[in-house]
Order: C-alpha cells, then structure tokens, then sequence
C-alpha cells in the first residue's frame, strides 16, 4: 500500500511529467511568402526597434555577421542544433545520410534561412563539400553563432552565410549534429522553426512568426518617419532632438514632430505611430 507522503510526491511529479512544452514552430503564425519579402525589406535595426517597442526580448544575433560586404538573406528558420561531441551520441545519432543535419539541409529553399547553433564560436558547422548541398537546393541563406570552413569556396556558391567568424577547425572532433527544427538558443536568442530571419551588413535579427505582422507594422511605420526626418534636416540643418529620437505609439499630437508628419499626411488617423493609436 502506498504511503500517504508518496501519493502527495507523485501527484505533484504527474502535472509536470504531463506538462505540454512548445518544441517547434508557433501556432497559428506561419508567415506568408508577401509578409516575408516585405520584412526582407526592411533593415534589420528597424526589426530590432519594432520588436523593443513591443517589449519583446533582444532579438539580434550578435554572434553572426555578414561573409562578404553586401550578403542580405530573409527566410523563414530551418534550425539545427549541435551538441559537443560524446561517444554514445556519435552512436546513437542516425548515419550518412540521415543525419539531423541533411535533415534540416533537404527543408531548405529560396525562402528557408539554416540557422545552426553551435557548441562554441570557434567551432566549424560546415564547410564546401556539405555546402555545396545548400547551393543546390537555392537556400535563402546561413546563420551561425559558430564559424565556417572553406570561406572562399562559400562565397563562390553566392547565397549569404552569417557566422562569427571563419576557421580551419574540423567540426566533428568538437560537436555532433543532434535535432532538426527544435527550438534553439543561437547567441543567447531564441530561434523557433518558422520565424522570420533577416540578415544584412547591420548582423541578423529574429522575428518571431507570431508577432511578425504587427512587428512589419511597426518597423515600416518607424522608417517611413525617419525617412521624412532626414530630409527635413538634410534641407533645414539642426539639432535632430527637434524630431528625434521617437517612440513608436507615443508621437504627441502637436508636438514638431508631429507637425513635420502631418505637412506629408502622417497624422493619427491613418498611422500608429502616434499617442493612443497603437495596435500592439
């Protein structure tokens, strides 16, 4: 017969043991290949900035820059997670072909980013021959919080690759592909498969797919602003703390800035930008 202190345990064990924990893509917030190419054309510290005015948690990965001067990828995540090297794990992980890692590669296309976590910066996720797949498939781009090997070679194959640096370092030897499309820690920032990855000279930020919208919304809204500001100050030179900086949501109806955006027909009714007319 069991205890009257083991049934109290195990009834608090069974709800956790039970406890349904998000492993993959959001629900409900795949992004459309439209919304996709209209992030993509925005700059990665408008993203930044939408995601901060909605108080979202920092979304750039500052351990990955740009291969080549003039490398810019947006696609939804294809995330690869590498874990350190272990006997038992280079075992266990499944063989050749059917590794996590050409797993996530064949998921890969035009509008797919391969983002890959890896155990240390200085560790190698990659090189040519296994990149050489990537090209053929078209993909969108590359991110890594790791480095890459056979740099001239990648950037032959012409789609954008964002690591933290580059390497000679054979990867195996420190780290083993481990899960395909599982959520990922990349630099410190979370990386759901099927969010929005925007990469450009500026580093590369995350948008999460379920917030994507309102995140496009708001980044567009903000750089529309800053365009009509430096040209304001192009043509009449001054201090920008006439106009600048802004709070996207809070303009003061009234205020110069306010007034520089209602002379180009930016006013409350037609634009969240201002005080009590945000929709996030």
């Amino acid at each position: 017969m069991l205890s009257s202190s083991f049934r109290k345990v195990t009834s608090v064990i069974r709800p956790i043991a039970m406890r349904s924990f998000a492993t993959g893509p959001a629900t409900g917030g795949e992004i459309s290949d439209d919304l996709l190419a209209k992030l993509g054309g925005l700059s990665t510290q408008a993203l930044v900035d939408g995601l901060w005015v909605m108080g979202w948690p920092s979304a750039q990965i500052d351990g990955a820059r740009a291969l080549a001067p003039g490398m810019k990828c947006v696609g939804r995540a294809v995330t690869l997670n590498f874990v350190p090297a272990r006997p038992d794990i280079a075992q266990d992980k499944p063989p050749a072909g059917e590794s996590p890692e050409y797993e996530a590669f064949e998921k890969c296309g035009p509008n797919e980013v391969l983002v890959m976590s890896s155990v240390g910066p200085w560790e190698s996720v990659g090189g040519d021959i296994k990149f050489l797949r990537l090209k053929q498939l078209e993909i969108g781009g590359l991110v890594t919080d790791g480095s890459v090997r056979d740099t001239d070679e990648i950037i032959d194959y012409g789609f954008p690759c964002f690591a933290y640096s580059t390497t000679a370092r054979q990867g195996p030897a420190a780290m083993q592909p481990w899960e395909c499309n599982g959520v990922i820690n990349v630099s410190g920032v979370t990386v759901r498969p099927g969010d929005a990855i925007v990469g450009d000279q500026d580093g590369v930020v995350v948008v999460p797919a379920k917030v994507a919208e309102t995140v496009y919304s708001i980044a567009h809204g903000r750089e529309v602003i800053e365009d009509i500001v430096k040209e304001e100050l192009t043509k009449n030179p001054g201090p920008p703390g006439k106009f600048y900086p802004f709070m996207s949501g809070k303009i003061k109806v009234g205020s110069p800035l306010a007034e520089l955006l209602a002379s180009k027909g930016i006013t409350p009714e037609n634009s969240n930008q201002f005080e009590g007319t945000a929709d996030w």
